[in-house]
């Protein structure tokens, strides 16, 4: 094997030594009551010091898995660290992975979460955290956990690096990603082909952490996913929302004959055409300017407004409905519907918001007045 000359070391050193000045960040170690406080207090008025972004409020995990990783810290077991970026023009944290685990602590000790399915404390099970001796109470809530937090002065393309390497290494595959290999087929062609239309890759105003995550195909996933479900999402509930969707996938692949794939093109089409002219320089956004996409969110208007087409074809709408303007300021009955604090996938409130989107199209028609 060659041997490197001086000049090639020197040089390999000296990218090393520059790449890791870009990479700035320090470890930080609260107990969980302070992860706790620093998620929960103001978050109503969405100004909580350690925040989860748009494109992460969605809360997957079922409560085996809130309740075994609540296990895991009783049992003083090791956990993964949070990953965090310090976001230089508030001062806040803004949490690149975690977001499950701190919900769900957050829920435990707010009582939101009763225990279930433990194979190790299963004196535990059906108990919730008011329950348990002060004692252990206040052992849980002064327990340390690390956090790695990515310094504001790092760049843009710095975090997006963080979040990738997490992404692919510590952290399994998106969904989506996954579902690209196992469920191939007539519509998930179908779905990709959608998921490249400029069109709709503008309404979607995504970070750079998500780009190439397929994040554009999960969203068209749900939106079809969803809507043929509609009214009746109990069985998304039972299954969780990424088995329901893989299910759904793999059985429309089987099934689905052109004349299908026609009407559902056409009815996303028309969904699309509508969002540019209702909500210009917005898109599935919660508002204007505003980067990331909350799934919650585009669930109820994408499938709300899919659903208000097929009743009335001829259904004329000139601007976004005030009903569902998100306002954190004045919590309506849609704020409170499509919140991503904890537990967003219940039947209720999935239907709960898709409905309250559909009415307001509706109710908005200009041919009413």
């Amino acid at each position: 094997m060659k041997e490197l000359t001086e000049e090639q070391i020197n040089k390999i050193n000296e990218q090393i030594d520059a790449q890791k000045k870009s990479v700035s960040y320090n470890v930080r170690e609260f107990t969980i009551e302070i992860y706790v406080n620093k998620y929960s207090k103001d978050i109503e008025k969405d100004d909580n010091e350690l925040y989860i972004p748009e494109y992460q409020r969605e809360f997957v995990w079922d409560s085996k898995h809130q309740s075994r990783f609540i296990e895991s810290l009783i049992l003083g077991l090791p956990v993964p660290f949070f990953f965090a970026a310090e976001i230089k023009d508030t001062g806040r944290l803004e949490i690149v992975d975690g977001s499950q685990r701190i919900r769900t602590m957050a829920a435990f000790i707010n009582d939101e979460l009763e225990l279930s399915n433990l194979r190790n404390l299963t004196e535990l099970n059906d108990k919730k955290f008011s329950q348990l001796p002060s004692s252990r109470q206040r052992m849980f809530k002064n327990m340390p956990l690390r956090m790695v937090v990515l310094s504001a002065d790092a760049s843009e393309d710095t975090r997006k690096e963080m979040f990738d390497r997490i992404n692919t290494s510590s952290v399994p595959l998106l969904p989506m990603e996954t579902r690209r290999g196992i469920y191939r087929g007539k519509f998930m062609d179908f779905i990709t082909k959608l998921a490249d239309s400029k069109n709709f890759k503008k309404l979607c105003p995504l970070p750079k952490y998500m780009l190439e995550r397929r994040e554009e195909e999960e969203l068209i996933l749900r939106f079809f996913a969803f809507t043929d479900c509609y009214p009746d999402y109990k069985k998304v509930e039972d299954m969780g929302v990424a088995k329901y969707l893989d299910n759904y996938l793999n059985t429309k692949n089987g099934s689905i004959k052109d004349e299908e794939i026609t009407e559902k093109e056409k009815s996303f089409n028309l969904v699309i055409e509508y969002i540019c002219n209702l909500y210009p320089n917005q898109g599935f956004a919660k508002k204007k300017d505003v980067l990331g996409v909350s799934r919650p969110y585009f669930e109820a208007i994408s499938v709300g407004l899919g659903l208000a087409l097929k009743e009335k074809p001829a259904l004329s709408v000139s601007k976004q409905p005030q009903e569902l303007i998100v306002d954190k300021k004045k919590h309506n009955a849609f704020y409170n519907a499509i919140e991503g604090r904890y537990r967003t996938h219940t039947a209720a409130k999935i239907k709960s918001r898709i409905e309250i989107a559909k009415k307001a199209f509706i109710n908005n028609d200009n041919r009413k007045r």
